[in-house]
């Protein structure tokens, strides 16, 4: 599939060599300010080209609104956003036609419709997430009427790790090239990601998100718990290889006991005095922060010989071409914030539904 939503639905179309890439996004609001400023600060923070840490590929990501926005208000009807591709290098991939990358989407791609864009991975290429990143703007935009923030941070490199969020001042995220708010655990992590690109390798990584004043009830019995389309929302971000929400996988270390997030009044509004829960009970949100981790792989695209197959199954040597990031996480922070966005907005219209 390649639309995601309910009633804030999106669809995403383009391939990374050819001439857009683009998304349509249908059940947005009437009247809601369209802020361009903001779409394309958005969209400059996923770009690449950013620094040295990041892929030399230079795209303007510059945007077209084509429908949906009347004198820079929704009208209620699709939004439609086109991004041109501007710094395309087919020929980088030529050597790639009747080759499979390993740990590439080439043989999957290939086997399952017996034809593939081979020219940078074509619509399996993370250039596709400009377009989601575009939709997330939108979507922040909305958020941001109800006060609902989402901020993204690299909290993770290789085996260098930040504190947790909440030692955190994350308006500094934006401070350095990595979006890690530690400028120390930064440092550390920037120098490490040059060192491995110099080697011509790849490292992989963690983004953290912390979304704050969730509205509570949020999410949907059973099958459409939020954690669960949260999780499905990240898990299709490219190169993303797990998701955990609040206390995750080290939760299993505490006893019950100490895990239970204990209710309290604070002013009549009931909330928890721990926050293992990652602002989420039953499937349903409980007006704490909702905070979670989501894994990036290393790029599978390296620098260096890998043997590998062709499509007749001979043995062949694959090179390394191409401009590519030795970290995607840098880049992948607004791509996780905007996955975000599109989760919570679709839930807040659905949450109108709930009950008279």
């Amino acid at each position: 599939m390649n639309s995601y939503g309910t009633l804030f639905r999106i669809s995403t179309f383009g391939e990374s060599h050819g001439p857009a890439i683009g998304v349509i996004i249908d059940g947005c609001p009437a009247g809601l300010t369209i802020d361009l400023n903001f779409i394309q600060s958005e969209l400059d923070r996923r770009k690449p080209g950013q620094s040295k840490i990041t892929t030399q590929r230079k795209e303007d990501d510059s945007f077209k609104i084509l429908s949906g926005v009347f004198e820079g208000k929704s009208t209620g009807t699709p939004i439609a956003i086109t991004i041109e591709n501007q710094d395309q290098r087919s020929k980088d991939y030529s050597h790639i036609q009747n080759t499979f990358r390993p740990s590439h989407a080439d043989y999957t791609y290939e086997s399952k419709y017996g034809v593939r864009d081979y020219r940078g991975g074509g619509r399996s290429s993370a250039r596709e997430t400009a377009a989601r990143v575009a939709a997330g703007a939108i979507a922040k935009l909305l958020l941001k009427q109800v006060g609902i923030e989402i901020n993204a941070y690299v909290s993770q490199v290789g085996e260098l790790k930040a504190p947790h969020y909440t030692q955190l001042d994350l308006n500094k995220t934006e401070d350095n090239i990595i979006r890690c708010p530690d400028v120390s655990i930064a440092e550390k992590m920037i120098s490490l990601i040059d060192q491995v690109r110099l080697a011509r390798d790849t490292i992989g990584g963690v983004v953290t998100c912390v979304i704050k004043n969730t509205p509570v009830g949020l999410g949907e019995p059973v099958f459409d718990k939020l954690h669960a389309e949260i999780g499905k929302a990240m898990l299709s971000i490219n190169a993303v290889k797990g998701f955990e929400y609040g206390s995750g996988f080290d939760g299993i270390t505490l006893r019950g006991s100490q895990h239970n997030d204990e209710f309290y009044n604070d002013g009549n509004k009931i909330r928890t005095k721990t926050n293992f829960s990652g602002g989420i009970q039953g499937g349903i949100s409980n007006g704490e922060d909702i905070y979670f981790n989501v894994a990036f792989k290393p790029v599978a695209t390296i620098m260096k010989d890998q043997p590998s197959v062709d499509k007749d199954g001979n043995e062949t040597i694959v090179s390394g071409k191409g401009r590519h990031d030795p970290c995607v996480v840098p880049r992948a922070v607004p791509i996780v914030e905007a996955m975000a966005a599109l989760v919570i907005a679709d839930f807040l219209l659905r949450s109108k539904s709930s009950k008279i």
